[in-house]
C-alpha cells in the first residue's frame, strides 16, 4: 500500500500550495465584494446561457466560477478545493494544476451553454471545476479513504462514482429553475475525465499523469537552459568585438542583447 493510497482524511498535511491559496483568497474576496450587489453582478458575470449565445457574453464561462450564492456555497466549494486539490497541485505542479482547474471550470460552463442554450437563469459557483478535481483525485488516488460526515470511511473512487451518478440522473430529471446547476457539475466531471484520459497511454493513471506533467516541466527547463547557453555564446562574441573595435561600434541589436543578458544576470 503506497502513501497516496493509505487511509487518510482525504488530504495531506502541510502548507497550502500557491494556486490553491490564490483561488481561496480570490473567491473569498469576490464573494465579499459581491455580497451587496449580488443580483446585478450575478446577471452580468454569472453564466447565463442565453446571454452567451444572443449577447456574445464570452467572459461569463470564466467569471461565473468565481461567484457564489451563499456562505455555505463558497465554504463547501473552497473546503473541497483545499481538501482534494492540494495533493494534485503538489504532484502536478502549480501551472498544470491551474490549467486543469480552469479547463474543467470553463468546460463545465460551456457544457451548460450547449445543453441549455435558452436558459436565462444565472449559473454561479466553482462546482464544475470542483467536480473535475474530484474525478482527477479519484483517478490518481482511487483507494484513498475519506470520512463522510467525519465518521464513515469510504474509498474516493466509490464516493466520486456515486456523486457523478447523482448529478447525471439529476440533470436528466431536474429543471433549470431548481437552483442547482447539475449539468455544470456533470460537465466538469466529464471534461476532467476526458482531459486526463487523453494523456494516458497505459500503466497507472497516477504514474502517467505525473510523468506527463513532469516531462513538460523538464522540457521547459531544458529549453530555458538552451536559450541561456545560446545567449551567453552571443554575449561572448559581442565582448570579443568590443575588445577589437569598442562599444560604440556595436549594432543596436548587439547592444540590446547585452542589455537583456545583464537583466537576466541581475535577476539571478
Amino acid at each position: 500500500m503506497n502513501d497516496y493510497d493509505s487511509p487518510s482524511w482525504g488530504f495531506r498535511t502541510g502548507l497550502i500550495p500557491p494556486v490553491i491559496k490564490a483561488l481561496l483568497i480570490s473567491n473569498t474576496l469576490i464573494f465579499l465584494l459581491s455580497y451587496f450587489y449580488s443580483s446585478v453582478i450575478n446577471q452580468l458575470f454569472g453564466l447565463v446561457p442565453l446571454a452567451v449565445w444572443s449577447q456574445f457574453a464570452i467572459w461569463q464561462p470564466v467569471t461565473y466560477m468565481f461567484l457564489h450564492g451563499s456562505f455555505f456555497h463558497i465554504l463547501f466549494n473552497m473546503f473541497v478545493l483545499w481538501m482534494f486539490g492540494s495533493d494534485l497541485e503538489r504532484t502536478w505542479g502549480s501551472r498544470q494544476f491551474l490549467q486543469y482547474y480552469l479547463i474543467c471550470g470553463i468546460g463545465a460552463g460551456l457544457f451548460n451553454v450547449l445543453f441549455q442554450p435558452h436558459s436565462m437563469v444565472p449559473i454561479i459557483g466553482a462546482s464544475g471545476a470542483i467536480y473535475g478535481l474530484l474525478v482527477a483525485f479519484a483517478l490518481m488516488y482511487p483507494n484513498r479513504l475519506v470520512y463522510l460526515y467525519f465518521l464513515f470511511p469510504v474509498k474516493v473512487k466509490y464516493m466520486v462514482i456515486v456523486l457523478v451518478a447523482i448529478e447525471f440522473f439529476s440533470s436528466m430529471l431536474g429543471s433549470p429553475q431548481s437552483g442547482v446547476a447539475h449539468l455544470a457539475h456533470l460537465g466538469g466531471a466529464v471534461i476532467g475525465f476526458i482531459y486526463i484520459k487523453g494523456i494516458l497511454q497505459g500503466r497507472s493513471v497516477k504514474y502517467k499523469v505525473s510523468s506527463y506533467f513532469h516531462r513538460q516541466r523538464m522540457e521547459k527547463y531544458a529549453r530555458q537552459k538552451e536559450q541561456e547557453a545560446n545567449l551567453m555564446e552571443e554575449v561572448d562574441r559581442i565582448l570579443d568585438k568590443i575588445n577589437e573595435v569598442g562599444y560604440d561600434n556595436l549594432t543596436k541589436r548587439e547592444k540590446k542583447i547585452l542589455g537583456e543578458a545583464s537583466d537576466k544576470l541581475s535577476r539571478k
